[in-house]
């Protein structure tokens, strides 16, 4: 169990799922490194696959027309023919649909941007003080099931307090899946320590906030189209991790809703971008 002054390290993103409107394909990085240590600094260039699926991932409906496309992501360094190219390939490995000249995300991504509407902008409700508690009750699970399992309650923004033991405050307006009910038993009540020392050792708050603000400051600098593109795939990445706890337990200064602030006006300007393109 974690003790005063100690904390666990932060959660990683769910496996598996892309950000809306942003891939994860990007990995929250640019062509040339960002000076904000630690968070966008030496990362790789976009790719057409990450670009595409940037776009229709954040695009409702989620479909282009392909000369849309080709325009689109000319200022990220993609040209028509790799674009084309990875238009075909991704129609093949199923993330697109194709009718006619028009490119739509899959039945299986369509799932995924729903949840990952979702992750991005939480549904939160009043907090009274009492917190969920998760504890695992599976037994004779192999590795990769319990790998799944943990991934299963960070994606529920849990943090584990002890081994096979989750917990957060039941601030979250959400309900309990069938996965992993199958394999804890969950309920609510309320701790002895206090709320915000118990927040503290099982988030680093502070360490969050400080990713989160120079994420920001990058936004506001750079302003090459793959550059700013990738840094708000980092923001992206970043709000996935961001334990969405009640206003009494974070620090001063929380950057969460300036980071869903940038990250929809950027949205924004892609929108806007792709209708004029059509």
């Amino acid at each position: 169990m974690p003790t005063k002054g100690t904390r666990p390290p932060r959660p990683a993103a769910v496996p598996g799922d892309r950000p809306a409107g942003l891939s994860t394909d990007v990995p929250g990085g640019v062509s040339r490194a960002v000076a904000v240590p630690g968070v966008v600094a030496g990362l790789r260039p976009l790719s057409a696959r990450s670009v595409v699926l940037s776009l229709l991932l954040g695009s409702h409906p989620p479909e282009l027309p392909v000369h849309a496309l080709v325009r689109i992501v000319e200022p990220f360094g993609v040209s028509g023919a790799t674009l084309r190219v990875a238009l075909t390939r991704m129609v093949t490995a199923g993330d697109l649909r194709r009718t006619g000249s028009t490119y739509r995300l899959s039945d299986r991504l369509l799932l995924r941007q729903q949840r990952q509407d979702a992750a991005i902008a939480p549904a939160v409700r009043a907090w009274g003080g009492d917190w969920e508690l998760a504890v695992v009750t599976a037994t004779g699970r192999g590795a990769a099931e319990r790998a799944q399992l943990r991934a299963d309650l960070a994606a529920l923004r849990l943090a584990e307090l002890r081994e096979g033991v989750w917990t957060r405050p039941a601030n979250l307006a959400r309900p309990w899946p069938g996965r992993p009910a199958d394999r804890v038993q969950h309920w609510t009540g309320r701790p002895g320590p206090p709320p915000a020392e118990l927040a503290a050792t099982l988030w680093d708050l502070e360490g969050w906030a400080g990713d989160g603000r120079a994420l920001l400051a990058a936004y506001e600098e750079v302003t090459a189209p793959a550059d700013r593109f990738a840094i708000v795939a980092a923001i992206v990445r970043h709000l996935l991790t961001d334990p969405v706890l009640p206003e009494p337990l974070l620090p001063a200064g929380w950057p969460a809703a300036a980071l869903r602030d940038a990250h929809a006006a950027y949205r924004a300007e892609l929108t806007t971008l792709a209708r004029a393109a059509g």
